[in-house]
């Protein structure tokens, strides 16, 4: 396993309240020099110190996921490295330690087989970015206007076509751009993972301790929300199965 990622924290908390800044540097500070005299908790305590004030970013919860792996405690190490994950998806080092995290967990789901189409979807909805994509949708608009103010100017008939037709795929392209940009938002919001952080928890069938047990689930174990009612959680999993949970044994990782 990696371990720990030093990063320059100043540059994570360029805030316009400088006193708050330099206040969070030190205690990143602070948390990088305990956990490097091997005591992990006063890291963790000083990191979620950093949190307390609103302070997010992959390296924060990359290295709150190692002191926590470091204390054995594998509910919250996961829980972290997968928040890193969320801020920076492509970092080797924060998939390589959730990679390690996951290994110690019970639970091996697996999940259901995707069909040719839905691969293909997802390989077009997510060959850029969300935002890579809405900036191309704005660049082949402006094009398109391009486009537009020449076909206006132009003279010879020739150059007036060329103006249109390239205008014309310009609009196309941005309407495509945005179109996959919003599919992306749709899926994020439709995404919504928590970790499971009780030892050892049951599922149910319906949302109260009467009815009968659906599955077992261990901490560190990743599932999907999908409904609430009161005091309990309806949960899937990626191999299709669903169930009630009581809420005090999930955290949602989507709670910036």
């Amino acid at each position: 396993m990696k371990h720990f990622r030093p990063i320059l924290f100043a540059l994570l908390w360029l805030l316009p309240a400088l006193p708050a800044g330099a206040q969070a540097n030190g205690l990143f500070a602070k948390a990088t020099e305990a956990y490097n005299a091997g005591d992990f908790q006063q890291a963790v305590s000083l990191y979620e110190e950093i949190l307390s004030g609103n302070k997010h970013s992959a390296a924060l919860y990359f290295n709150l996921g190692n002191a926590h792996y470091k204390l054995g405690e594998i509910a919250p190490s996961i829980y972290y490295y997968e928040k890193a994950l969320l801020l920076d998806p492509n970092d080797a080092e924060i998939q390589n330690n959730l990679s390690f995290a996951r290994n110690m967990t019970l639970d091996a789901i697996q999940p259901l087989p995707q069909t040719d189409l839905k691969r293909l979807y997802d390989k077009l909805v997510f060959y850029f970015r969300q935002d890579i994509w809405a900036y191309l949708g704005v660049a082949f608009m402006l094009l398109f206007v391009a486009g537009y103010v020449l076909f206006l100017a132009l003279r010879r008939p020739n150059q007036k076509r060329v103006a249109l037709i390239g205008g014309v795929v310009a609009l196309l392209f941005s309407l495509g751009s945005t179109t996959m940009a919003y599919l992306q938002y749709l899926a994020y919001q439709s995404d919504q993972p928590a970790i499971v952080f009780d030892e050892e928890v049951a599922a149910r069938s319906e949302p109260n301790q009467r009815s009968k047990e659906a599955f077992l689930l261990h901490e560190g174990t990743k599932v999907q929300l999908l409904d609430t009612l009161d005091n309990w959680q309806k949960v899937g999993l990626a191999d299709g199965q669903t169930g009630w949970m009581p809420l005090k044994s999930l955290r949602r990782l989507k709670d910036f």
